[in-house]
């Protein structure tokens, strides 16, 4: 869901929100299964089966995930073949559903997750000198690492849940609520390389290890009107609290330094949407909500300094949305949207572990401005969805990476503007043949003349700069906001040929572009992305019921060789997407 969402979903949510539903248990018997095999060993096996207990009063799902794959990158400086690359992941979800009445549920979840792996390979040296250009130091499938610990990462989380609705005659009651545990560890060759052969210079060597112990409980209340009259509306209340550890730990440096986060909110919400004529709706909303975080060091070393360097922030906000949707026609609507939004204060204390303060950000408020139409046309055989929009942040936040100083701040700039429009699309062109395409321009600006920030080791650095006691410093206004595209565009097409009256083989292909994308707050001429493409194919036979499927796959179809992120650390180091991955897959459901 784009753009604020400051009254139902409200925490921290300036940009929208990914709301995902599972598949719940039901009152028939069900199975459901996918398995694949590809490239490096990988295998991917995910099923489900609902089990009726007692038909219309208890029902269970279950479901599960296995995923693996081998290592298939080389180590150049040991001289090893196939170390790094790997992983084995599996994970599990019991839902019961319980109905004893026509007015009362009660469904309540479980899951686990225990993921085995490696964390993301760094690579040093591989982007310019001068532009952003992969160079000879470039090898996919090797690595030049000294140390590192085969770049390790395990985690493993648990989260209960339990949701209660109950249908009164003239509103619905929920409670939701949820507890999650996760712990984990990840260790990495932060230089991307050794310091004997590189590549390139690598001044320092860093390998270093975080890992996290969090807890979080959440609890969240409504009231929902039951009526589909010309006036719903609904009410509730969110309280969320959680804590963590991080512990960071160097190989041979920084000393370990152990952070305590802790952080509390609570929020009041209501929503009514009124039938204005059958063509017209309006809806409002209004949260107010209070935050609150707080940081101590609990573990200290002689780089972090004495004392728990305790910090808190706290806020409190309203934020609200008001929007109109007018039905054009049958086939047609228009909408407009205003909408006030805020992510709350906050702390980061990575850089206690050397040397350096906490750092602060307050509150970053924004007001969102959008509106556009939806239809399907031709005799519904053409979707096309647009929208436009213009929003303003006061006090954005940002995460300030400076290599150069070992800096990774928080800072709030002065304000910040974007603005663009969005359009997606979906083509019936025959019962066979359907075509979806969308495309979006974002142009985003940091506004702020005095900002000054920490600048990389070793780039090229293109923004202007100034000293500020004895440290150059990059001045970001008028930058676009880090790592977010100005174009981004997908188009996909499917096929199918008929096979009797049951089935069909069908090719599916899809693709994505992603226009120049800043990776840092300060710019560069090393650290930005432009012109990626990934692509992929799927060939394959499938009922038309939906309950088989098998099918020939290949992903990044033209082993495209994607920049996805950088460290500026002490050398010009990035990491890159996954290569061409070719595997067949199968697909039941009954």
């Amino acid at each position: 869901m784009r753009g604020p969402q400051g009254t139902l979903f409200g925490r921290n949510t300036p940009a929208g929100i990914v709301k995902i539903d599972t598949v719940k248990p039901g009152d028939e018997f069900a199975v459901d299964g996918s398995v694949s095999y590809g490239s490096f060993n990988s295998v991917s096996a995910d099923g489900g089966v609902t089990l009726p207990l007692a038909p219309g009063v208890v029902s269970l799902r279950l479901s599960g995930l296995w995923q693996q794959r081998d290592n298939w990158v080389d180590n150049g400086f040991t001289g090893e073949e196939d170390v790094y690359g790997a992983y084995s992941e599996v994970a599990g979800r019991a839902q019961l559903l319980i109905t004893p009445g026509d007015r009362l549920s009660v469904l309540g979840s479980y899951s686990v997750r225990d993921l085995d792996g490696q964390s993301t390979l760094f690579r040093a040296n591989i982007l310019g000198p001068g532009d952003n250009e992969l160079n000879d130091n470039y090898d996919r499938d090797t690595v030049f690492y000294d140390a590192g610990g085969r770049n390790d990462a395990a985690y493993k989380a648990e989260i209960a849940t339990a949701k209660v609705d109950y249908e009164a005659d003239f509103a619905t009651f929920t409670s939701i609520t949820s507890w999650a545990n996760s712990e984990g560890r990840s260790r990495g060759d932060i230089d991307g390389g050794n310091l004997v052969t590189g590549p390139g210079f690598i001044p320092f060597p860093s390998d270093t290890q975080d890992s996290i112990d969090l807890e979080q409980f959440t609890q969240e209340v409504r009231i929902a009107s039951a009526s589909n009259g010309p006036v719903q509306w609904q009410v509730g209340g969110f309280y969320f609290d959680s804590e963590f550890d991080v512990t960071t730990i160097g190989f041979d440096f920084p000393p370990p330094v152990t952070v305590n986060h802790t952080n509390e909110s609570w929020a009041v919400f209501g929503q009514v949407t009124g039938e204005i004529t059958p063509a017209l709706k309006l809806t409002g909303g209004l949260r107010y909500t209070e935050d609150e975080k707080a940081f101590a060091v609990t573990q200290t070393s002689f780089i972090s300094g004495p004392g728990a360097q305790e910090r808190s922030v706290k806020d409190e906000r309203i934020s609200w949305d008001l929007a109109a949707f007018y039905d054009v026609g049958a086939d047609a609507s228009v909408y407009a949207r205003v909408a006030s939004g805020f992510r709350a204060p906050t702390i980061q204390g990575r850089d206690v572990a050397f040397g350096s303060p906490p750092s602060i950000a307050t509150s970053e408020k924004i007001m969102s401005y959008e509106a556009g139409f939806k239809s399907e046309l031709a005799g519904r055989s053409v979707r096309l969805n647009g929208a436009v929009y213009y929003y303003t942040i006061d006090d954005p936040q940002f995460t300030a990476v400076g290599g150069a100083g070992n800096l990774v701040q928080l800072v709030n700039a002065d304000q910040g503007r974007g603005y663009g429009f969005e359009l997606d699309s979906a083509f019936q062109i025959s019962p066979d043949f359907l075509v979806t395409a969308g495309v979006s321009w974002n142009n985003t600006e940091i506004q702020d003349d005095t900002l000054a920030v920490g600048i990389c080791f070793q780039c090229t650095v293109t923004d202007p700069t100034v000293v500020l006691s004895g440290n150059t410093r990059a001045l970001v206004d008028g930058n676009p906001f880090p790592n977010a595209p100005e174009w981004i565009a997908d188009v996909t097409a499917r096929y199918g040929v008929p096979v009797g009256n049951a089935g069909e083989i069908f090719a599916f292909t899809d693709w994505a572009y992603q226009g120049k994308t800043n990776i840092f707050i300060y710019e560069s001429a090393e650290f930005n992305t432009n012109n990626q493409i990934e692509g992929g194919l799927r060939v394959g036979y499938a009922k038309l019921d939906g309950t088989f499927e098998v099918a020939a796959f290949v992903r990044n179809i033209l082993d495209a060789d994607n920049v996805k992120g950088g460290i500026d650390f002490n050398n010009n180091t990035a990491f890159v997407n996954d290569p061409r991955v070719f595997g067949i897959s199968a697909r039941v459901s009954y």
